[in-house]
């Protein structure tokens, strides 16, 4: 194991001098081999090292014999330990978590605590070549993106300094050779042969078999890991130029935007990561049911003959197509939706800034799309100004019969995202008089000739004709 570890910590410069690291301990073999190895590093190399052991309270008196036999072997080694609990329980509860996720999330909370409070360069973890060719496995069975297949990373940013692997390349073999020989004592936890854990299934059911056939099974996971890793480092740097180039994205309204005849210009193997970049972008944290049938969905919208179509995405975010533009943002049903009074005479302000006036008039006179004069005899007061509904019609003027407002929208080619704000107004009858700046109606209930007459007005904010009913 020596010389394997060596030569890989040679190879991607994971050696440190002259600085504090810490190292997550469980007591088992693979954390103890660790331990040990960079204890008898801690002199040349210059270190100040620190054991971080976590109880994570979900085997009792066991888990805490666990953690003070960390203690104890420390204190024999002269290493400097930290041993907490936890309560993972209460966590998973709390967060709606499997146990094993929630452990993990304790856990590294904790590390990351550490890492600050100690000022550390670098945490070392123990995971191993089975355990990177494990994690593989899993990833592929979950239908993950390229990027996760890679496996666990040898070393990224974590906290205060740098997360470090640096036993990717050993075996579990190799490391209970190196427990034997320098008599490193550990400690076994009888959850580990349990196949109720996904990663233990995977462990015993899958792996094992495959590495009694290819005992070098690990060493060729961790290679395809690490050419996987550099691909995908490449291909990350040509989908961010592709995000710059192709995507608007307003981070102020967490909302992206793009072209698709433009994106689709680009390979696939970049539009698939720029996906999954506006999702990063415009998720906080990825939700725990987005998945791989997410992006495809995201593909089949993109390629639809539809020129208007939707979906819905966890968590509220919603993908719109409006003919040729494909509009990602979170649904706000505030903004969305509204209905008012319209008094006369009186006005009525819109989320948007607009507004609109209802006064009387003598005149039967309009000038634009924004002004709208009915005869009194014609309407039913007072007026609703609203968004629309499912099933609305109106009555055109000049037109038999009614029309739905959905078609309207469509022979307009209005976006299906304007649609969703867009101000009716409709008499308390619920008739639709009209839908504003696209389409006037009418009633037909007198012959207007008495000249008293309504007189609407429509104007954007700052009093400028842009954005919504404006840009019809």
């Amino acid at each position: 194991m020596e010389q394997t570890m060596t030569a890989f910590m040679d190879k991607h410069g994971l050696w440190k001098e002259n600085t504090t690291i810490l190292v997550g301990v469980s007591g088992g073999p693979d954390s103890m081999a660790l331990l040990h190895f960079l204890k008898e590093q801690k002199k040349r190399r210059g270190w100040k090292i620190v054991a971080l052991s976590v109880d994570h309270g979900l085997r009792g008196t066991e888990s805490r014999a666990d953690a003070e036999f960390v203690r104890e072997v420390c204190e024999t080694w002269g290493v400097l330990s930290h041993i907490v609990t936890v309560d993972v329980p209460a966590w998973k509860i709390a967060h709606q978590q499997s146990t094993q996720v929630a452990a993990r999330e304790v856990r590294y909370r904790y590390f990351e605590e550490q890492m600050r409070h100690y000022q550390a360069d670098s945490l070392f973890l123990a995971h191993h070549g089975d355990d990177q060719a494990e994690t593989i496995m899993m990833r592929m069975a979950r239908g993950a993106n390229p990027a996760a297949v890679s496996g666990m990373a040898v070393r990224r940013n974590f906290a205060s300094g740098e997360l470090i692997r640096p036993m990717l390349a050993c075996s579990k073999e190799q490391i209970q050779q190196y427990c034997e020989r320098y008599e490193v004592p550990f400690r076994i936890d009888p959850s580990n042969a349990s196949v109720d854990y996904t990663r233990n299934y995977f462990r015993h059911r899958v792996l094992q078999p495959i590495k009694e056939v290819y005992p070098s099974f690990h060493q060729h996971a961790q290679r395809f890991s690490e050419a996987l890793k550099a691909d995908e480092a490449y291909l990350a740097e040509q989908a961010a130029e592709m995000f710059r180039e192709a995507v608007a994205f307003d981070p102020e309204k967490r909302a992206a935007a793009f072209e698709i005849a433009r994106f689709c210009t680009y390979p696939i193997a970049l539009q698939r990561r720029v996906f999954h970049l506006i999702l990063n972008y415009l998720y906080q944290a990825l939700p725990v049911d987005l998945h791989h049938r997410h992006e495809a969905q995201f593909f089949e919208l993109i390629a639809s003959s539809k020129a208007n179509s939707s979906l819905d995405f966890p968590a509220g975010l919603q993908l719109t197509k409006s003919y040729s533009r494909l509009s990602i943002s979170f649904r706000d049903e505030a903004k969305d939706l509204f209905h008012y009074t319209l008094h006369t005479p009186g006005c009525v302000t819109l989320p948007d800034g607009s507004l609109i006036t209802a006064a009387f008039t003598p005149h039967q006179t309009e000038e634009n799309p924004y002004t709208f004069v009915v005869p009194l005899e014609d309407i039913t007061l007072p007026l609703k100004v609203r968004t629309r509904k499912n099933g609305d019609k109106m009555k055109l003027r000049g037109m038999r019969g009614t029309k739905k407002v959905k078609d309207i929208f469509i022979d307009g080619k209005i976006p299906a995202l304007q649609r969703q704000d867009w101000p009716i107004v409709e008499d308390a009858t619920g008739t639709i008089l009209w839908l504003i700046g696209l389409r006037k109606g009418e009633t037909c209930r007198t012959t207007g000739k008495t000249g008293n007459y309504l007189c609407l007005c429509y104007q954007a904010k700052n009093g400028e004709q842009t954005g919504g009913p404006g840009n019809a």
